[in-house]
């Protein structure tokens, strides 16, 4: 697949942030090579100023050292705001600090001055293909950041994102642990009209409840022992944004019902405080509870779940969305390359077989960990060198023979009927992807289906 047929009516946005006007027009002259409409901004304050006009971009090329400050500010905001935009630093003056920090963040690359042009064409190429095949996973549509993968499943619940999150309701995230439920509330963040504003994220398990308290609602200097200055809480820092509110369910039932006063009110009083403040905040909760369960049982007020739960969002595990798997691999096998710069070069089929038949119970959190792992030890650039090419669940143990004998052929012919059935399931019936789950041709697929099923109803 050609680089020109991926990038065709895609409109990729470049953001070039540098403050030496003949390095930005030689950056402005080679995005233009790569079909780029490219804005070129000076300052830290002009960059912030674009992010809050509510500009997206695909690119940013950012200079480290800035007339007003770090060029690593903007690469904080825009990697918390828009995580799918793609960075990459251009600089002369760099710290191994800055280096380890930019890719934590998930910078694409980093590029000290001088810097020699046919190197950057290339590094220019690879992003922008890497750009162009994850617009290509939704054509005609805003992608959603975040979310991998183009199963049923996964394409519906973006569909609910993208209708959902122009609309300032209080939604309510359901699903098991790991499945992505942040990644969805950065997401209809990320598509709103909030998106130039700050999202704020607390755990609400992860705190005891004095604690938590007061990281929500701030308090007064001397509130308590310990506050020595005023503090903001979070949903003061979320003013004009969206507060996202995980593990909703574990909140103490105290606290929920000071929760719910300010969900009708948007008023609050921080802890040791006398006057009410007033803020503007959109928000998202999450659980993996069964919050109608423990409402009956009483750790859950009803009137609370309501306010919440103005639109519900089901994020599906990943065992229900298994052909997202060799994606999400992918996708993480390069962001983690990167990471510790390993080279990568392809995933055997064996890891995953592997990767396919395991329960993933941690769904994509526990897939992502294997997959970092795997990547620290792999060798020569191949991903899962360790893992047999046979589909996983085949046994190898040794087989008792009845005296009578068997029949090798039909025990054999059935065993390749069920793995031809299995993987069309897990394919959605698509033939194509069902091949490549069996390492198969589309051609020696069809073949094998056509001689068991063909002219079956």
């Amino acid at each position: 697949m050609s680089l020109d047929y991926l990038l065709k009516g895609m409109g990729m946005r470049a953001l070039i942030l540098e403050d030496e006007p003949s390095i930005s027009e030689i950056l402005q002259i080679l995005l233009g090579e790569f079909n780029y409409k490219a804005e070129a901004v000076y300052s830290l304050k002009e960059a912030f100023e674009k992010l809050e006009e509510g500009r997206s971009f695909d690119l940013a090329l950012v200079d480290l050292r800035l007339p007003d400050g770090s060029g690593m500010e903007f690469v904080r905001r825009v990697k918390r705001e828009s995580p799918e935009t793609e960075v990459i630093i251009i600089t002369a003056y760099a710290s191994t600090e800055t280096v380890k920090e930019s890719f934590e963040l998930g910078v694409y690359d980093y590029v000290e001055k001088p810097f020699d042009l046919e190197d950057l064409r290339i590094l220019l190429r690879n992003v922008t293909e890497k750009i162009g095949l994850k617009k290509k996973l939704s054509p005609g549509k805003e992608d959603v950041p975040g979310l991998i993968g183009r199963s049923e499943k996964l394409e519906k619940l973006k569909e609910t994102i993208r209708k959902v999150a122009p609309y300032d309701v209080n939604v309510l995230i359901l699903g098991e642990s790991g499945s992505g439920k942040e990644v969805v509330a950065r997401a209809i963040h990320r598509l709103s009209p909030r998106k130039g504003k700050p999202f704020v994220a607390i755990n609400c398990a992860a705190l005891p409840p004095e604690l938590l308290e007061s990281e929500l609602f701030g308090y007064k200097r001397g509130a308590f022992t310990g506050a020595v200055s005023d503090k903001k809480g979070l949903i003061e820092q979320a003013d004009g944004g969206t507060l996202f509110l995980d593990e909703i369910g574990d909140m103490p039932l105290p606290l929920q019902a000071k929760l719910l006063r300010f969900l009708e009110t948007r008023r609050f009083i921080p802890l040791g405080a006398t006057g009410e403040k007033e803020v503007d905040v959109r928000v998202v909760a999450a659980t993996n509870k069964d919050l109608k369960a423990e409402i009956a049982k009483g750790n859950f007020r009803e009137d609370l779940y309501y306010r919440l739960s103005t639109i519900v969002i089901e994020v599906p595990p990943l065992r229900e969305r298994k052909e997202d798997i060799p994606i999400l691999v992918e996708f993480f096998a390069e962001e983690f390359s990167r990471k510790y710069g390993k080279e990568f070069k392809r995933i055997s089929k064996g890891f995953i077989n592997y990767l396919m038949s395991l329960p993933l119970e941690g769904n994509v959190r526990e897939l992502k960990n294997i997959v970092e792992r795997e990547v620290i030890l792999s060798s020569d650039g191949i991903l899962g060198q360790g893992y047999s090419p046979e589909p996983a669940g085949l046994n190898r143990d040794r087989v008792e023979i009845p005296p009578q004998g068997v029949n090798l052929k039909e025990i054999l012919e059935e065993l390749e009927k069920k793995y031809i059935l299995s993987a069309l399931e897990v394919a959605g019936g698509k033939k194509k992807r069902a091949a490549e789950l069996l390492g198969l041709s589309f051609r020696e697929f069809r073949y094998r289906y056509d001689k068991y099923f063909k002219g079956q109803v």
